[in-house]
């Protein structure tokens, strides 16, 4: 059987996604499966070896052309490469972390259409290079892209299968009339996608009740993370003083890095000695928002008690977690993943969520936590002290956690689930 996953790229910034899809291939391919990683927008990122085709269709830069101008739309060929090329696909790191869902509506809008949209070349050419690879099943990297489906079951005899990566959060952002339209395209489209694939069960309710999704078409495959060097890195490592709190994520205010620091500044005002490290990609739209953070850090005479680290490689998140004595991204939206989450305890270092989203789902089947409630200001700083206060319990949440995410969140275990579905498929597809 022969795969070919699509992979949505995030314009330079590590993602949650681009670190799952790439895992997902590199260890399909290493059980001997035929698989090949096409990125889309741009080329992915990923903090392991990347596993992904050199060439990017959908480039960023021409669907973001085509449209504006219908000079783009009868570019020829040559002309295209250029503009889709990696490097320059690569500097769109700067461009793509001022430009917020706001502003993309339309382009969400006309790539939704697929080959009625206004990048209708670009839906031809992923078509034209997918006829010479011959694959029994496309993997979508989100809804965004369900327009296409129907075009690549006709054209290629193909089943398609759609992974779901938390749309809501881009879609909510999108202004009227974009996001309505957009609802409703996803609700028509996806109707042309023969399975989905959520990581959290979490998701995959959501997603039959908010896209209207057939709820036996939604297959729940869990995250799977690379445990081996995680758990070498910190296994048997002595935590120093200060309690050390871990944040590991985009800085953004859907993250909620302000919230935790927030929470520093109460334990600090109680007299504990603790510290919050964070790292994660800070893009130029957020800038503004870790001036907050960083104000308020100032204000309340936290400077030597927070670090930004900044976006660290793995080398770095590995050295992250060894520092630390829990790990906590207290995010403001509900979380459709939380692959941090799953690295953190692979890493022997317990959790503190909000309880929403994912997060009940990750603690409960972890066990490796501690949930809180958002909505009280006094929760998350009484659960963080909770675990600081408490080393015996720490430990036993380390331990569970860990063993846990070893025996069932695994890249293994994730590539093995992901090819039965797709053979599945393939079987049932009629002759």
């Amino acid at each position: 059987m022969r795969v070919v996953y699509l992979a949505a790229g995030a314009a330079g910034m590590y993602c949650g996604s681009c670190l799952r899809d790439n895992r997902l291939v590199a260890t399909l391919r290493a059980q001997g499966r035929d698989v090949t990683l096409m990125p889309l927008y741009t080329p992915i990122r990923t903090d392991e070896h990347d596993v992904s085709e050199r060439r990017v269709f959908y480039g960023g830069v021409n669907v973001y052309l085509q449209q504006k101008s219908a000079l783009f739309r009868a570019l020829p060929r040559v002309l295209d490469r250029v503009l889709d090329s990696p490097r320059l696909l690569r500097g769109l790191t700067r461009l793509a972390a001022s430009t917020r869902p706001e502003g993309l509506g339309a382009m969400t809008v006309s790539v939704l259409r697929g080959e009625d949209g206004l990048q209708r070349k670009e839906a031809e050419r992923l078509l034209c290079e997918l006829r010479g690879r011959r694959p029994q099943i496309v993997n979508l990297p989100n809804l965004f892209f369900a327009g296409i489906a129907r075009k690549l079951k006709t054209e290629l005899g193909c089943r398609v299968v759609c992974t779901l990566s938390g749309e809501d959060l881009f879609l909510d952002a999108l202004p009227q009339p974009y996001r309505a339209q957009a609802s409703d395209l996803i609700r028509a489209r996806a109707a042309d996608v023969d399975a989905f694939v959520a990581v959290t069960r979490y998701f995959a309710d959501y997603s039959v009740a908010r896209f209207g999704l057939p709820p036996e078409a939604v297959h729940h495959v869990p995250m799977g993370v690379a445990v081996e060097d995680l758990h070498a890195a910190v296994v048997g490592a002595k935590k120093d003083a200060p309690f050390t709190i871990a944040y590991l994520a985009r800085v953004c205010p859907e993250k909620g890095l302000l919230r935790l620091v927030e929470a520093l500044a109460v334990l600090r005002g109680s007299g504990s000695d603790c510290r919050v490290r964070a790292a994660g990609w800070l893009g130029a739209g957020d800038r503004s928002y870790f001036e907050l953070v960083r104000r308020f850090v100032q204000k309340n005479d936290l400077s030597d008690r927070f670090d930004y680290l900044g976006e660290v490689d793995r080398r770095g998140k590995a050295q992250l977690l060894q520092s630390a004595h829990v790990l906590s991204v207290p995010t403001a939206y509900h979380e459709a993943k939380g692959l941090y989450v799953l690295e953190a305890l692979a890493a022997g270092v317990p959790v503190v969520q909000p309880r929403h989203g994912a997060f009940p789902e990750l603690v409960d089947d972890t066990g490796g936590g501690l949930l809180y409630d958002p909505a009280d200001v006094d929760a998350l700083p009484a659960a963080l002290m909770r675990l600081m206060n408490d080393e015996p319990l720490r430990a036993r949440l380390a331990a569970r956690g860990r063993a846990a995410v070893a025996e069932k969140f695994t890249a293994t275990v994730m590539a093995e689930r992901t090819w039965a579905l797709y053979e599945a498929l393939v079987a049932s597809r009629p002759s």
